[in-house]
């Protein structure tokens, strides 16, 4: 059987890009077909030391160390709103509603050698990962959107692809789909299938100038990422350094809640930042760099992520709310567990779905861990961060945050945690109820 290629990979995206490294180096033929032309901007601009085993298993740390992103030790998040809650009231913990920081450095993480990830400019970050898959010698076309696939033939896979007005048929033993929230393959085997709780809805922009220590739990904590909890129900800011001067800024809340207060994404946007006045005053005096733009479709999961002859990974196989930096990272881990497999199928010459069995378990385990982890933070965030301040929990939690998830079935912490949020829930008296969030994940959901 002749094909022009051994895999060929829809989407450049971190995901597609990474695989297409790792597939390189193991000697594979293999090529890249990306719609857009890099460099492009694109959200997600916060990584977790999860992505640091993969960026340097592909052999791209060097580049990105060069490249001078700013570097993040931590993750914080803050509230306007305080609540003490001493041990005789709530049992077990004194707790501040809402505030809590964590260092990576505070938890060794199997395949990490450095206390930092990175905030980045995603334009920049994803050109150099693409780029760096094709000096490993992946083939890259850029501007060239892929349509379909035809699974017909037992032997190989067709991707037709659109070039210019024109188009045309690639040949492989399989396809890996990284074409994000596209989900092209998703899409057209009819598999994808909406998040029946989290429709969540995104507006952002950066911000020349903002003052960040105006809004850190501390000065030293300027440059984590921060998550502000906003008094509205279900909703939370971003704040992302970019660079020494820029920072991202993005409110999320519930789609609903765009569509029914019937305004622009300008107004919308500040109207939310101002229910924190501290951050609207430092917002305020900074100087607006790029346009407002809006994330939707947020929240999906597909019924099978591989299948003979194909595998989806990164956004293409499902995408979770960002509230934990998740993206990035199930984008490159996707990627790394799933190549292992496909070198192994190109070994042996199978390329059925059986071949991809521990990728497809092993990759459902760790995004069902981050839903479980986002549905008891949006349930009652004042569980999130009062295991944050927990000395018993603390570890776990920074385990979880630091994307190490993918090897067990489920943390133990995470099961303690969701039988706490029940017994909230079923004690309308307890400390807690009030603050209880109205989004309720289905537990375990077959397909999320």
């Amino acid at each position: 059987m002749t094909v022009d290629y051994d895999v060929v990979i829809i989407g450049g995206g971190p995901a597609g890009s990474s695989a297409a490294a790792y597939l390189a180096k193991a000697g594979l033929k293999v090529a890249v077909f990306e719609g857009e032309n890099f460099p492009r901007p694109h959200v997600g601009e916060s990584l977790v030391p999860a992505t640091t085993r993969v960026l340097l298993e592909t052999g791209v740390m060097d580049k990105i160390e060069e490249a001078g992103f700013p570097r993040k030790y931590g993750a914080a998040w803050t509230s306007s709103q305080m609540l003490n809650v001493t041990a005789a009231q709530a049992s077990k913990f004194t707790h501040e509603l809402g505030t809590a920081d964590i260092l990576f450095s505070e938890r060794d993480q199997p395949g990490v050698d450095r206390n930092y990830t990175f905030h980045v400019d995603r334009s920049k970050f994803d050109l150099i990962l693409l780029k760096h898959a094709e000096s490993l010698g992946a083939k890259v076309f850029q501007g060239i959107r892929a349509l379909r696939a035809d699974f017909e033939d037992p032997e190989k896979v067709t991707l037709t692809c659109r070039v210019g007005s024109s188009e045309v048929d690639i040949t492989a033993k399989m396809i890996v789909d990284g074409s994000g929230r596209q989900t092209m393959l998703g899409r057209q085997l009819g598999i994808k299938e909406a998040d029946p709780v989290f429709n969540q809805y995104a507006i952002h922009a950066w911000f020349e100038g903002l003052d960040r220590s105006a809004v850190a739990n501390s000065p030293e904590k300027v440059d984590y990422i921060y998550v502000h909890f906003l008094p509205i129900s279900d909703t939370w800011v971003w704040q992302i350094p970019i660079t020494d001067t820029v920072t991202s800024i993005g409110v999320v809340t519930q789609k609903h809640q765009f569509a029914e207060a019937n305004m622009d994404r300008e107004k919308f946007f500040w109207k939310f930042v101002e229910s924190r006045p501290d951050l609207a005053e430092a917002l305020k005096k900074t100087e607006q760099v790029t346009d407002f733009k809006v994330e939707g479709d947020y929240s999906y999961a597909m019924r099978q992520i591989c299948g003979d002859r194909y595998v989806l990974i990164g956004d293409a196989a499902r995408f979770v709310d960002p509230i934990f930096s998740s993206g990035v990272s199930v984008a490159l881990n996707s990627a790394r567990l799933a190549c292992h497999d496909i070198v192994a199928a190109a070994e042996t010459g199978d390329f059925s779905r059986a071949a991809f069995a521990r990728y497809e378990k092993t990759i459902r385990n760790g995004t069902r861990n981050w839903y479980e982890f986002i549905s008891v933070y949006y349930r009652l965030n004042i569980l999130f961060t009062t295991f944050v301040a927990d000395p018993r929990y603390r570890l776990d939690i920074i385990r979880l945050l630091q994307g190490d998830l993918y090897d067990d079935e489920e943390p133990e912490v995470l099961r303690i945690m969701r039988e706490t949020v029940t017994a909230v829930e079923e004690d309308p008296s307890h400390l807690w109820h009030p603050y209880l969030g109205t989004l309720r994940a289905p537990v375990m959901a077959p397909s999320f």
